[in-house]
């Protein structure tokens, strides 16, 4: 278990990681409007986690993970998704029919954020943990993968040439769907794995009642 001074240098530790990579992502990335859209969730969780946290800390479990799904996105930016290379090395080797690094990162779009949704409800909700709010967290992370689906539709309206990338959809019609179904997995398989650390870690903190 971590000790209070680690975690107390664990947020500013994985700031840096992500900064240093976010750098190194901006330097001569394959499309720079694609890896604009691609990172700009990282940095936007990057402001709000530096705003807030004095006043509302995150466990370390949702800040690890939170660095990691930043880490994705910049990876995707600087490539664009249907080309990072280790994707293409597992197209190759397992005889696969796409790039299938976003469909990682569509179930760690379910996954993270339903780890993030619980901390919150439980935080800041009279929920417990329990069914409902395993249903919640869920939708939750539906709705979060429906309204970026959303956004890439409009990105797509108003750039017809310039979108495909941003899209990544590769040419699969049912894509939208497949993205959305996987986040919905991510978001269940994260509960099952995660709660009981993220129980402890939030009753060591005073967060939880026992």
């Amino acid at each position: 278990m971590l000790t209070t001074s680690r975690n107390d240098r664990l947020p500013l530790v994985l700031l840096a990681i992500t900064l240093a990579l976010l750098i190194w992502s901006g330097v001569h990335p394959f499309e720079f409007k694609t890896w604009a859209l691609e990172v700009f969730p990282a940095i936007f969780a990057i402001v709000i986690i530096g705003a807030t946290h004095k006043r509302f800390p995150l466990t370390p479990l949702v800040l690890i993970l939170i660095a990691i799904h930043c880490a994705i996105l910049i990876v995707g930016g600087h490539y664009t998704y249907a080309r990072v290379p280790v994707g293409l090395w597992a197209q190759e080797a397992f005889d696969l029919s796409r790039n299938h690094y976003d469909r990682m990162a569509h179930f760690v779009q379910g996954f993270v954020p339903a780890m993030i949704a619980r901390e919150i409800l439980i935080r800041r909700s009279p929920l417990r943990p329990g069914k409902w709010l395993f249903f919640l967290v869920a939708s939750v992370c539906l709705a979060i993968s429906a309204a970026y689906e959303l956004l890439e539709w409009a990105v797509a309206e108003i750039d017809h040439a310039g979108s495909q990338d941003f899209l990544g959809t590769q040419g699969d019609v049912w894509d939208t769907q497949k993205d959305m179904a996987l986040c919905g997995v991510g978001a269940v398989a994260a509960q099952f794995v995660l709660n009981s650390l993220h129980n402890k870690q939030l009753r060591a903190r005073g967060w939880l009642a026992n």
